[in-house]
């Protein structure tokens, strides 16, 4: 691993255990082993290192997501949903470090100011978004979900797989508990009358 993807690694784990603000360069240093120097050499400041973080999830997630989807095969529209749902929790249990960083609020207060920073966490949620108006669509052609706006529908229905992948970010909730429930209640939402 290079000293640069050391450093992105270190300070993944840090930011989403601390969050952006708390976490201090020299902290970011001794774990790394690399002198501030070096970490600046690679990076402009914590901002920089903050934003190549979310562009290397981005690219992480469309990959995943990608090759999850070339490697099934859906009968229907909505067993297209109830997959991207199931890989999404999946993925928030393996990529746990950049979900927590991801659901910081201090994440957020960054986007606020720094449009670079919004841009990419738009565009996170966006690959998650298109994912599942993907599925809709393809619902909707096969007959299996029924006619509604496609975006909206994926955006309620996203937001409430990642309000249980929340919960058990923080220990609140075991998330795969209600994981019958919560493919259940897709179903009726998305489900066409006569199915």
């Amino acid at each position: 691993m290079s000293k640069k993807d050391a450093i992105l690694q270190v300070a993944t784990k840090l930011f989403s255990e601390k969050g952006f603000k708390e976490t201090r360069m020299s902290e970011l240093s001794k774990m790394t082993g690399a002198a501030e120097g070096t970490i600046f050499y690679h990076f402009k400041n914590k901002e920089e290192i903050f934003l190549a973080i979310l562009e290397h999830f981005k690219g992480d997630i469309v990959k995943e997501f990608q090759q999850y989807i070339a490697e099934r095969n859906f009968g229907t529209g909505l067993e297209m949903m109830e997959g991207a749902i199931s890989f999404y929790l999946h993925l928030a249990s393996a990529m746990e470090d950049r979900f927590l960083l991801l659901h910081r609020h201090d994440a957020y207060e960054l986007a606020r100011v720094n449009p670079v920073c919004r841009e990419q966490l738009e565009t996170i949620y966006n690959c998650f978004l298109d994912i599942f108006e993907q599925a809709i669509l393809l619902g909707q052609q096969d007959g299996s979900i029924a006619p509604m706006p496609a975006r909206k529908t994926a955006l309620i229905l996203f937001s409430m797989v990642d309000g249980l992948v929340r919960f058990n970010t923080y220990d609140l909730y075991d998330a795969g508990a209600l994981y019958n429930e919560l493919i259940e209640a897709c179903r009726r939402m998305l489900k066409t009358p006569q199915s």
